[in-house]
């Protein structure tokens, strides 16, 4: 089969023949419709972030498709279903998934990380991770369900707890911050996304977002963010990963509001502590999504509350992967599909 190897910083991503995975008995082996491209896989790919299994590695953890062959022990799934793979996969015994919190679960595996992903025609999974698709949400659209909606559907609804009426902020409206934009309108929010890509916050007022913000056109975010709010958010949202977006985020909650760190960077931002204290806020960190979450959101995409295809701004099939980092680069896409 054809598959995008990451063979290392060196070498990078390459096309190449590769054997079809073999399944355990209670695995499944999907032919992949479709798999995200995501900010993550850059991280590996250009930013000398290390995968857990070492290159050579088969990237991809956003993915869906149809169960083409499934082990002796499994009863979930059949052959020909359409499937979700959710991108982190869960153990279901340590105390995290015991409490309900399978999104840190201590022995967590990550699909295009722990083990070979889904930028490939076949991927082999566990079967008890595996979501139905009905019929009715679009099979390769699905795919960005497992990551660029699921984690800001975690963040908004569990982490942040958005309530109808909050004033909320979004930094950062790209694959996932767009969607924390959706969904944060969808909970009945009044939401004011920041960006400094015109098109992306032309893109978030399509998605309902109230007020935009372009942090290179005005003096201080913070500044505007008061301004507009009336002295702060009661909830912001930091979708970028960046210390200094999340240094401004921080100066945007109200007293006793709420700030979110939904992107990841492992450089230190610089927080003054006392603040946190005076004003009682909550700082508080959002890691994917738990599998119980899967399941109103897809039911969300198959009434059509939220249309994946609109999200889906680019595709390109397996040969032309690079294609759909250019684009990232370039801010030019929301998400972009790679398609087998």
């Amino acid at each position: 089969m054809k598959a995008a190897v990451f063979h290392g910083p060196e070498r990078g991503l390459v096309v190449e023949d590769v054997p079809v995975p073999t399944i355990g008995p209670s695995e499944a082996l999907i032919k992949v419709a479709a798999c995200g491209a995501c900010h993550t896989d850059l991280h590996y790919i250009e930013h000398g972030v290390p995968t857990f299994k070492k290159p050579p590695i088969i990237l991809g953890h956003e993915a869906s498709g149809i169960v083409e062959e499934i082990g002796p022990g499994v009863t979930n799934v059949r052959k020909g279903q359409r499937v979700l793979i959710p991108a982190v996969l869960t153990c279901g015994k340590c105390v995290a998934c015991r409490q309900g919190r399978e999104n840190i679960c201590s022995d967590m595996k990550m699909l295009g990380n722990h083990f070979d992903g889904a930028y490939a025609e076949y991927v082999a999974v566990p079967s008890k991770d595996l979501l139905d698709l009905p019929e009715s949400v679009p099979l390769q659209e699905a795919s960005i369900i497992a990551d660029a909606l699921s984690t800001p559907f975690h963040a908004v609804k569990n982490r942040a707890r958005v309530q109808p009426g909050d004033r909320v902020v979004v930094f950062g409206c790209g694959g996932v911050g767009i969607n924390a934009v959706q969904l944060a309108v969808l909970a009945g929010a009044y939401v004011i996304a920041v960006d400094v890509n015109e098109r992306k916050l032309e893109w978030a007022k399509q998605f309902g977002a109230a007020v935009t913000v372009n942090g290179s056109k005005v003096e201080r975010v913070s500044k505007e963010i008061k301004k507009l709010t009336d002295g702060g958010a009661d909830i912001v949202l930091e979708v970028i990963g960046n210390p200094k977006t999340f240094e401004e985020a921080f100066e945007c909650v109200r007293i006793g509001g709420r700030l979110v760190a939904v992107g990841y960077t492992h450089e230190a931002a610089q927080i003054v502590s006392g603040k946190i204290m005076f004003k009682e806020l909550e700082v508080v960190g959002s890691l994917g999504c738990r599998p119980v979450d899967y399941i109103p959101l897809i039911r969300m995409v198959a009434q059509r509350r939220i249309d994946l295809k609109k999200i889906v701004t680019h595709r390109f099939p397996l040969p032309e992967i690079r294609g759909a980092f250019d684009v990232m680069h370039a801010g030019e896409s929301l998400r972009s599909i790679v398609i087998p």
